[in-house]
């Protein structure tokens, strides 16, 4: 009965918070602005079978339309293939949301595990833990994504396994260092005073009390993800033709770029926006939960 009564008084508590945070994003401007480009975005994704049709205008090739300037039916126009470059675009925000969302997901888990195991054990743990993730720290990450997608071959899954090894080591210092101040705390000591396990201590009483730095460093990852992805699209090691993707579609533009630079320009502009939208979504988080930071 005590323990009900105590849920129900928390219930109102973190509604309030979560409506403090979100009152505190509103007001930065630039943060919403990063959000409505993010929804646009994920709407096209989601919906982009509606949009257009992905075999007729997206995938099939018809020389008959090849590289015609935007006009009334293709707003951005056609590639050397003659395929529609609006419909691509959509196509290829899918392809890159997706993988993104994959990498940071699969990175922030293995990354959660290890720093958490780390910041909450310490000694011989946390060494060899950190002394890992900062030999990973030290590889470019490009250089070390180049490494393990030649060694596994080109491919949606090998592409996703490629960027979250080189995001693991990130994830796993944020943890780490959120642990690091929350686990001396009076209702930690508490908990192990119970008999709780150690496990359910990281679980239930940890990482949720340092879920804001860790959402943080997810979003602005998002970002660098969608980069790197681009690039290793661009040399031929990420998505293969003839799936849409915004590095790719650069990488067969460059020798078009001079005459129509429209080929280049708009997959740019894709990929700077998708970046730029989950950095100013990252920034407005970070002044949200934490406003000290911003004082």
């Amino acid at each position: 009965m005590a323990e009900q009564l105590a849920v129900n008084m928390l219930k109102p508590k973190k509604r309030s918070q979560v409506k403090s945070i979100w009152l505190r994003y509103k007001k930065n401007k630039l943060a919403m602005f990063g959000l409505v480009m993010l929804v646009m975005m994920v709407l096209c994704a989601v919906f982009a079978d509606l949009i257009v049709d992905y075999e007729a205008d997206a995938v099939s090739q018809n020389m008959k339309i090849r590289l015609m300037s935007p006009n009334k039916d293709h707003i951005f126009g056609t590639d050397q293939y003659g395929r529609d470059i609006f419909a691509r675009i959509i196509f290829g925000a899918r392809i890159s949301l997706m993988v993104g969302l994959a990498t940071v997901s699969l990175s922030l888990t293995a990354g959660a595990m290890i720093g958490a195991t780390a910041g909450y054990y310490g000694g011989k743990a946390d060494n060899i833990l950190m002394r890992i993730m900062d030999v990973l720290l030290a590889i470019p990450g490009l250089l070390m994504a180049l490494a393990v997608v030649a060694a596994l071959g080109p491919g949606l899954v090998n592409l996703i396994i490629a960027n979250s090894i080189t995001r693991v080591p990130q994830f796993a210092r944020v943890v780490r260092s959120a642990i690091l101040s929350i686990k001396g705390q009076e209702f930690i000591e508490a908990a192990k005073a119970c008999g709780t396990r150690n496990t359910r201590i990281i679980l239930r009483h940890i990482l949720p009390n340092a879920i804001g730095p860790i959402i943080v460093q997810a979003t602005l990852n998002m970002g660098t993800t969608i980069l790197g992805i681009a690039a290793l699209s661009f040399i031929g090691l990420g998505i293969q033709p003839p799936t849409p993707e915004w590095g790719s579609m650069l990488s067969d533009a460059r020798s078009q770029m001079r005459y129509y630079p429209y080929l280049v320009v708009i997959p740019g502009i894709a990929i700077m926006l998708a970046v730029m939208s989950f950095n100013l979504i990252g920034d407005g988080l970070r002044d949200s939960l934490d406003p000290k930071l911003k004082n």
